[in-house]
């Protein structure tokens, strides 16, 4: 009989993972911003660390072919800008801010407004990330321009812990446990340590290498 200290246990070891990125978990090549001035900016280029999106911040390098890496989370370059922060911060909610830095580019600002006023120079002028995962909306460059996150089917997106991982677990263990997809504690089962994980990340971008995508 599975002991309640051993769930307990598997959800504070689960909460701890976040590593490695986690973006387009469909492999839709949904990892796509678009720059008039650069072009392409891929969130996922396959090789250093990409993004990676927690309810925190955003970390790791996105890569544009024309202007080479961007750092979403510098953490020792410059000085803070005006009271923004130095790094692309999450509230929780989804609401993205804070500044990015690219050594051929300089300050990229995903909540650009008006210094002093509050309000921003464009409607659109927030990247948020939707229920989804989706990412929407417009950041701000002073040497590149705008930069478009509302792209449909190329928009960025984030794996998220949602209710399909919920009927992907429930379905392999109705059928005696078995299922590789719904074993993301890698033990040879699919059971209710596994519960345990998946419920500690519910509504959560998923850790790195999270298995359930």
């Amino acid at each position: 009989m599975l002991k309640i200290r051993n769930i307990a246990v598997m959800m504070i070891l689960a909460a701890g993972i976040c590593c490695g990125e986690n973006i387009d978990p469909y492999n839709l090549k949904m990892k796509y911003a678009w720059s008039e001035n650069v072009g392409w900016i891929n969130f996922d280029p396959g090789w250093r660390s990409g993004a990676q999106v927690s309810s925190s911040e955003l970390t790791g390098y996105v890569w544009s072919e024309n202007v080479g890496w961007i750092n979403l989370s510098p953490r020792y370059i410059g000085k803070n800008l005006s009271g923004y922060n130095i790094g692309v911060v999450n509230d929780g909610n989804g609401n993205l801010s804070g500044l990015a830095w690219g050594e051929n580019v300089g300050w990229i600002n995903f909540d650009p407004r008006y210094p002093g006023e509050g309000r921003r120079p464009n409607p659109f002028a927030h990247v948020r990330i939707n229920s989804d995962g989706k990412f929407s909306g417009l950041a701000w460059g002073e040497n590149i321009g705008w930069i478009n996150f509302s792209l449909g089917n190329y928009s960025v997106q984030a794996c998220k812990v949602c209710m399909e991982d919920i009927e992907v677990f429930a379905s392999e263990w109705l059928e005696h446990g078995k299922g590789w997809t719904s074993d993301v504690n890698n033990d040879m089962e699919v059971n209710l340590e596994d519960f345990a994980v998946l419920a500690a990340n519910w509504l959560d971008y998923c850790p790195g290498g999270w298995e359930m995508k």
